[in-house]
This record gives structure tokens, C-alpha cells and sequence, in this order.
């Protein structure tokens, strides 16, 4: 649906930054000491509107002391100066384009402390779930958890554990709605673990830095005073205080008016509401228009973006993951509807290791791929956190285990549906998609974030157009932009 443009824009009820990322990664370097801002409270959603997609929890909500939990977390600072030196003319980069490995010649489980025996006892359950021999897959799976009682050892065998898990939700049909945050405690729990892993590790804030810096090049070179951002991957909603703060700065050039399109699973109800009212009041500190609705998934699957209000005269960008292809029946479908919204750009960031396959490979593949990169990211937590074992625990069991529970679904449902899709960079370039050439600050915002991280593995690299997080030569997130 697209109507006229208007500057109007939607009051917002007054709240806390939850979760407030640095500007860019030169703040990181500039801010040793935050500065406490104001602290806010918490006020429940003005009635009306488009509140009513979602289920309210007005009591959980009420019974919630932001100021004190938040000053416990430490979450109520503000860490954003906007120091911006001036950067080298040129970034070098290293290029690569690996093929996916093979799975045993690459991850050596016979090297894991007598690994390999486990992994091929969850490669044979994936085996018995593809050809529906459940009872044989609940047989290995008992063995396996005799022999994998917990997450403990090295990472390969942790990142088995936590697949396995999530096999045997997949197998007891337990696996609905586990994801779900339906307490403030979770809520505080879940915001905790994401700021020690972003603290920890320059995985989180690459993604977010680089896709910032893509959608304010896109922005800055239209005259148009209106943005709107399409997400299919908001979380909290923590990346957009960087890009707010950007907006602020140059808002000669946008005008200060930013709209935000969500696109959330029906689980995400009460971190909805934290969001919205969590960034109205950030937008209002900043002085900035902002609006932000909330699509439910399944809205989007039945009436896919037409369930979204497009305005003329606002220059549109979509931010998507592979997340959304392991929702919806078919890439290809996707990327035609896209095409008939014609954005202004499209932000892809790949943060699961999926490699271009999501979406095409089989669950056997899809699975294995997903086991190597989930080990290399405990790998990368190992190399950070020496001496951190709760921090790790932590991070893995309310950052990582959520996200191995959803792709495994997701390779399984795909399995369901059929499989044999093409590939997501197939389906743009069948589309007619070309790739958008990155601006040079997109790659030292890169390089410098590696560089404060001081863990050794991490490297920036190209790879056909994407710019991509390394560690030891293996692809952990890339980030690309596209137009039609």
C-alpha cells in the first residue's frame, strides 16, 4: 500500500535506551569512561493504533523496575560521541572465496577429543529425520545424550551438545515457542548476554555497523527528507541508536524523519512494546521524526509486502537476513514481490554461516553447515573470554542456543516443503539485482572494529562484492548491498 508522504510523526512515550550501541566503531576507540544519560521510566503504550496485533502483558510490563535493572546491567550509559577522524584514503583487503568445505576433512572431530563418533551419530539422526525414520532417530539421539550430557569441553563437542538439543526438541515436537521471552527477568537476562557478547566479540557490531553505514550511503544520496527501513531482523532494536545518531548529525541532508517498517515472529510481543517506546523516546532526545509499526511474520507470509505501508516520496530500504527464507515457502517469490517494491537498496547480512546455501541445501547440508559455523563462533568466544567461563555460558545458552534451536527448525521445515530452492544470490541476480559498491568507510568501520577487538583470527576480507568478517580465512558474517 503506498500513500502520500507526510512529515508527521508519532509521539512516543518516555523511556530508557535499553541497549545503546557506540556511533561508529571510532567511538569505541574514544569513550573509555561512559557518561550516564537520564534515566527514564518505563510508561505503558498510548491505547489504539496498531498495538492491537499483539498481546499485551500490561502486568509484566508494570511490575518492571527499569531504572534499578538497568543500572545493574549498566545499560543506562551513553557511550556515542561523535568523533570521527579522518581515515586513510584507501582500506586493502584480502580476497577470498572459499568453497564450503567438507565437513570431516574440515572440522577434524577425530582431533576433539574423540569427537567423531558423536558427530556421526547426529549426522545419522539428521539421516533418519530426512527419510521419516523417527523411532531410529530417537534410538541414536537416548545414546547421544548418555554421551553428551552437557555443554562442557572443547567447541566442536559444546556446538554438538547444543545441536543435539535442539534435534531432540525438533523429534518431540517441544521446540514451539521456545525461543519466547515471557518475562521481564528473560528479557533483562536475554539484553545482558547481547551486550557481554558484543563487549566480548566484533560479530554483533559488524553486522550492525556495516548495514548502518550501507543504509546512510543510500540515504545521503537522494535530496528526499523522508527514510524508510523495512527489517526483518530488529531484535531489541539496539543498531538503530548509531544510525539515529547519524541522522541527527546530518540531518541537512535527510531532514531528521526516519519510519521503520518490523517485520517480527508473534513470539516477539512483549519486546515489541519495549522497543517502540524505547526508541520514540531516543528519537525524541535526538530531535528526530520517527514512526515505527510492527508486522506479524504470519501477516507477511499470507499478504507479503503488501501488509506494508509504502509512502511516496520516501526513500525505501530493506534489511534482511537469511532468517526470512527459512519463513517463507520460496526465495524466488520473495525476491519477485521485492522487486515489484523496487527499494532504493537492499542490505543483505548473513550472520548464520549459511555460505549462499539458505535455503537450497539439504537439511543434512544445511545442518553440517550450521554445526561448522556455530563451532567457529565458540571457537572465536574461547580466543575472547580466556578467563570468562560464565560469561561464555551465559552468551551460548541465551544468544547462541536460541539461534541453533531456530535454524535447525528452519532447515527441517525446509526439508518438509520440499527443499531444492536456489540460492538467495541466484535469486537476485535472476531478478535482476546488481550489487551496490560499498563506500570506503563501510570498510575502515570494519577494519577499526577488528582492530579493538585484539582477538587474533579475526580479519576483514572481500568476497565477490560481500564484505565479510573472517576468522582464520573462514567466513563468519558478510554484508553486501544490492539495487534493481
Amino acid at each position: 500500500m503506498r500513500v502520500s508522504a507526510s512529515s508527521d510523526s508519532n509521539s512516543g512515550g518516555k523511556n530508557l535506551v535499553v541497549y545503546d550501541e557506540p556511533t561508529s566503531v571510532l567511538g569505541l576507540y574514544k569513550s573509555p569512561s561512559p557518561t550516564a544519560v537520564e534515566e527514564k521510566p518505563l510508561v505503558s503504550a498510548p491505547s489504539g493504533g496498531d498495538n492491537n496485533q499483539f498481546p499485551s502483558d500490561d502486568h509484566a510490563m508494570r511490575s518492571m523496575d527499569w531504572d534499578s535493572i538497568m543500572r545493574e546491567l549498566e545499560l543506562d550509559d551513553d557511550s556515542t560521541p561523535n568523533l570521527k577522524p579522518n581515515f586513510p584514503p584507501s582500506a586493502h583487503f584480502a580476497v577470498v572465496d572459499p568453497p564450503l568445505p567438507v565437513f570431516p576433512d574440515h572440522l577434524n572431530p577425530a582431533e576433539e577429543g574423540g569427537g567423531f563418533d558423536i558427530i556421526e551419530d547426529l549426522i545419522r539422526v539428521v539421516d533418519c529425520v530426512d527419510t521419516d525414520e523417527l523411532q531410529h532417530a530417537h534410538v541414536i539421539l537416548s545414546r547421544l545424550n548418555q554421551r553428551l550430557r552437557s555443554p562442557i569441553g572443547r567447541p566442536l563437542l559444546r556446538a554438538a551438545f547444543y545441536f543435539k538439543e535442539a534435534l531432540g526438541s525438533l523429534l518431540s515436537g517441544s521446540n514451539r515457542n521456545q525461543n519466547r521471552l515471557t518475562s521481564w527477568t528473560e528479557i533483562v537476562e536475554r539484553i545482558r548476554a547481547i551486550k557481554e557478547f558484543s563487549g566480548l566479540s566484533p560479530i554483533p557490531l559488524f553486522s550492525h555497523f556495516t548495514a548502518n553505514q550501507a543504509i546512510l550511503d543510500s540515504l545521503h544520496q537522494s535530496s528526499s527528507p523522508f527514510a524508510h527501513i523495512v527489517d526483518f531482523e530488529i531484535g531489541f532494536g539496539g543498531q538503530y541508536a548509531s544510525l539515529m545518531r547519524e541522522i541527527a548529525e546530518k540531518s541537512s541532508v535527510t531532514g531528521g524523519f526516519l519510519r521503520v517498517t518490523a517485520v517480527v515472529p508473534e513470539e516477539f510481543a512483549v519486546e515489541t512494546r519495549l522497543v517502540k517506546e524505547n526508541l520514540a523516546q531516543f528519537a525524541a532526545d535526538l530531535k528526530i521524526r520517527f514512526q515505527i509499526d510492527f508486522v506479524l511474520m504470519r501477516t507477511f507470509e499470507m499478504l507479503s509486502f503488501k501488509a506494508i505501508r509504502f509512502v511516496e516520496g520516501e526513500r525505501t530500504v530493506v534489511l534482511i537476513s537469511p532468517a526470512i527464507f527459512h519463513r517463507l515457502n520460496g526465495i524466488s517469490g520473495f525476491v519477485n514481490d521485492l522487486r515489484r517494491v523496487s527499494p532504493n537498496v537492499v542490505v543483505f547480512v548473513d550472520s548464520e554461516g549459511w555460505n549462499g546455501i539458505s535455503g537450497a541445501g539439504s537439511f543434512q547440508r544445511e545442518f553440517v553447515s550450521g554445526l561448522e559455523f556455530y563451532t567457529m563462533v565458540l571457537e572465536t568466544l574461547d580466543a575472547a573470554a580466556t578467563n570468562g567461563d560464565l560469561v561464555k555460558k551465559i552468551i551460548e545458552a541465551l544468544v547462541l542456543r536460541p539461534k541453533i534451536t531456530a535454524a535447525v527448525e528452519a532447515a527441517a521445515a525446509k526439508k518438509r516443503q520440499g527443499g531444492g530452492e536456489v540460492t538467495w544470490r541466484e535469486a537476485f541476480c535472476a531478478a535482476g539485482m546488481r550489487m551496490v559498491t560499498l563506500s570506503q568507510f563501510v570498510d575502515f568501520q570494519a577494519e577499526c572494529l577488528v582492530e579493538k577487538a585484539q582477538v587474533r583470527g579475526f580479519h576483514v576480507a572481500k568476497r565477490q562484492g560481500e564484505l565479510v568478517l573472517c576468522w582464520h580465512g573462514r567466513p563468519l558474517v558478510a554484508m553486501s548491498a544490492w539495487r534493481f
